[in-house]
């Protein structure tokens, strides 16, 4: 049986990486059904089926709406969509841009279907103080976080309106920088149960948001400071360390970790640690230049890495 690998139709190279993999879209496992908007959904054997989000019943033929993946749970049947927009649950690990403060509350973009807010009272102090929030730090909220700032939080919870709490209340969350925001469709991001990751031997970090933006940058400067003897919570250690920029050598593989989380995206594959680390790999192991990282040879070796994994793996 032969894997399927999808690849966006617009990116070049695509159709000879799965051409000269032997693969090809329709070569799906049955149990998967890839449909197109007013494909035929089969419902054999399935008496009584509920219509779910994505199908409608037309001449007495149950047909997709969108473009997508037939789920089935009982005897309801929907499309789950390739390409849609971030839906929070209670405990998401996201990436965010500032987009306005406004009283108390910062409002941050998700990229999702819910409007998001960030409490004053939901921040981490300078220092892990502990304390009640004052109208002086009201006054001084832009110091925390600007407009057009990234930053990372957490789904804290979802209201009953849809609309969104964020927090920042551990040092692990905050403000990003020197870093590259890579965005994804949501659905490619596999969950873990860690979504921050430290990569010691390459002195670099990964942030991957639930809500489809992946954040790749130097080693935090906390991080940093803990690695050379200082004190994180000196607040004087840490302005020194924060002042320090990355090298040259980190901001290349920090490149390089962004583009192969572009290689994933383009060729429509899972996101997480051990798949971008295949592609970094790959492309440092067969000496590819960072601007080759993007180009249809490299993303057909990718397929066919792809491809002999999941062939080994169906053996075993």
């Amino acid at each position: 049986m032969s894997a399927a690998v999808r690849v966006r139709p617009h990116q070049p190279g695509a159709d000879i990486a799965l051409i000269e993999c032997g693969l090809g879209v329709h070569d799906a496992p049955l149990s998967t059904t890839f449909v197109c908007v007013g494909d035929e959904i089969s419902t054999e054997g399935e008496e009584g089926f509920l219509r779910g989000h994505g199908t409608q019943v037309v001449d007495g033929k149950l047909v997709a709406t969108v473009c997508g993946v037939v789920e089935r749970v009982n005897k309801l049947i929907y499309v789950k969509t390739l390409n849609s927009r971030y839906n929070a649950e209670q405990g998401d690990v996201v990436v965010g841009r500032v987009a306005e403060i406004s009283g108390k509350a910062w409002r941050v973009d998700l990229k999702s279907r819910q409007e998001s807010k960030l409490l004053l009272s939901a921040v981490h102090l300078p220092g892990g103080v502990q304390r009640r929030r004052n109208a002086e730090d009201e006054l001084n909220m832009r110091s925390f976080f600007r407009e057009g700032e990234l930053i990372s939080a957490e789904i804290q919870s979802v209201h009953g309106d849809g609309s969104v709490a964020l927090h920042t209340r551990s040092a692990k969350y905050g403000k990003l920088t020197y870093g590259q925001l890579v965005e994804v469709p949501p659905n490619l991001i596999k969950r873990q149960k860690q979504h921050f990751h430290t990569l010691e031997a390459l002195g670099v970090e990964l942030i991957i948001g639930c809500n489809g933006l992946v954040w790749a940058a130097p080693l935090r400067a906390d991080r940093v400071a803990a690695e050379i003897g200082m004190d994180p919570s000196d607040a004087a250690s840490e302005a020194t360390v924060a002042a320090l920029p990355p090298n040259k050598a980190q901001l290349e593989v920090v490149c390089r970790m962004a583009n192969a989380v572009r290689v994933l995206t383009r060729l429509y594959m899972p996101v997480y640690p051990a798949s971008i680390m295949a592609v970094y790999e790959a492309a440092m192991d067969d000496n590819v230049e960072l601007r080759d990282m993007l180009e249809p040879d490299f993303l057909a070796a990718v397929v066919r890495q792809e491809a002999q994994r999941r062939s080994s793996a169906m053996q075993e």
